[in-house]
């Protein structure tokens, strides 16, 4: 019943979030915007390290994992967003929160499980303004916004072949509107133009996933792990709008919808590179894990040609991760401090996209607690757990103009275990 009621009131505030844009960065205004972490806080807060599996966690990120369930967990998440944004000239802070994901994992044999949900996969979100002098002296003023995304509903497999050996599958169906505006008005002139674009996308793409972990001298596990996240190839069907309207009320004087047909890009093909991620690690079952995660993609090779923005090109990118956990006792039952999952991590990305000749990287720092949620299930032997995580981070540059984020965020994530098809029985 209480395992019920919070799980309806986390997907309540989940279906509330959900409606809001993901992002407040001006950084979304390129490609099909910010790409989300699409992983749980648990790994999260561990640097975004996908490699480790256990029995009672969903893992997004790595579908060999779901070999490892042996309970049915049910997982849902939300995101608070604090940005600070800073330029040569001034700064802004600006918040956001919304859904991170929504999933659940199952046992389907003794050695393979299952798994679903929902999870945005990219966010759009920004309001910029700038002015400028014509040749003519005047002020010119132009206004750039943006909203939407992707979203991503995905299937997964996981199996053990063999003792120590797990492989897994997802198929990923991305889909989405994204919307661009720029708004442009003269010092002195009653009419502004607008020019709105819309891209309609939708897609799929594949994730592979292998998981070897031998015992080393029995107490202790070695974690390794390969991953491909195979190319994400997208459809893209757009429209473009260019319009007058008057400054005084905003309404629209006259407009003409371009044809973009003429120029072959009525629909338009958006191929997001192979992602291929390396891990490491090591530790003792239940007890303390430590690993590092090197991924990289050949980002080079993407272009969104309906933008056509000149001031950005992208160079392959990368990502390094480092992240521990470690329970104090989790069989301890007189104290509680020792039953609660410590995690840490740090993670440094080469983004692969270049503005104004200046890379955009990001750093961040990860920290957080799963809180054992006793009884949840039905007694102390439950499994269900809250998970609390923290991020500092910061990404961009203010050079060249553009702009520095300072971020701070919350994350809360809640893990339910269930066990299904209980045989009823009759005293």
């Amino acid at each position: 019943m209480v395992k019920n009621f919070l799980m309806a009131c986390i997907c309540l505030v989940a279906i509330g979030s959900y409606a809001q844009n993901g992002t407040v960065s001006p950084y979304s205004s390129f490609g099909i915007g910010d790409f989300r972490s699409n992983a749980t806080v648990e790994n999260q807060m561990m640097g975004g390290l996908r490699m480790y599996a256990d029995s009672i966690h969903v893992n997004l990120r790595n579908p060999a994992a779901y070999s490892e369930i042996k309970l049915t967990a049910y997982t849902a998440g939300i995101a608070h967003r604090e940005f600070r944004l800073k330029d040569f000239n001034e700064e802004q802070n600006v918040s956001v929160t919304n859904l991170d994901y929504l999933a659940i994992g199952f046992p389907i044999a003794r050695n393979a499980g299952l798994g679903l949900g929902l999870m945005p996969f990219s966010s759009v979100g920004y309001n910029l303004s700038s002015e400028t002098t014509d040749s003519e002296g005047q002020t010119v003023n132009n206004v750039f916004s943006g909203e939407g995304g992707l979203n991503r509903v995905y299937l997964s497999v996981g199996y053990e072949p063999i003792p120590n050996l797990s492989i897994g599958a997802t198929i990923n169906y991305n889909f989405g509107t994204l919307e661009f505006d720029r708004l442009q008005s003269v010092e002195g002139v009653l009419f502004g133009t607008r020019d709105a674009r819309e891209s309609r996308i939708n897609g799929f793409d594949f994730n592979y996933a292998l998981n070897y972990t031998p015992q080393i001298k029995e107490k202790y596990t070695l974690y390794t792990h390969i991953g491909v996240n195979t190319q994400v190839n997208l459809v893209s069907k757009n429209s473009e709008r260019i319009s007058s309207f008057s400054l005084a009320n905003g309404s629209e004087i006259e407009g003409v919808d371009v044809n973009l047909d003429e120029r072959g890009l009525a629909n338009t093909e958006l191929k997001v590179p192979t992602v291929t991620t390396l891990g490491l690690g090591f530790g003792q079952e239940k007890k303390w894990f430590v690993g590092g995660e090197y991924s990289f993609q050949q980002l080079s090779s993407f272009s969104n040609d309906f933008l056509g923005q000149e001031n950005v090109v992208y160079e392959d990118a990368s990502t390094m991760a480092f992240g521990t956990f470690f329970v104090p006792d989790y069989r301890s039952l007189s104290n509680y401090l020792k039953r609660i999952t410590y995690r840490a991590g740090l993670r440094y990305e080469q983004t692969g996209l270049v503005v104004s000749d200046k890379e955009i990287n990001n750093f961040g720092i990860t920290f957080g607690f799963g809180l054992p949620l006793t009884g949840v299930s039905g007694g102390p032997t439950s499994f269900s757990n809250l998970n609390v995580g923290f991020e500092l981070g910061r990404r961009g540059t203010t050079d060249a103009g553009l702009i520095e984020e300072s971020y701070f965020k919350v994350n809360i994530g809640l893990s339910l275990n269930d066990k299904w098809f209980i045989k009823r029985r009759i005293n």
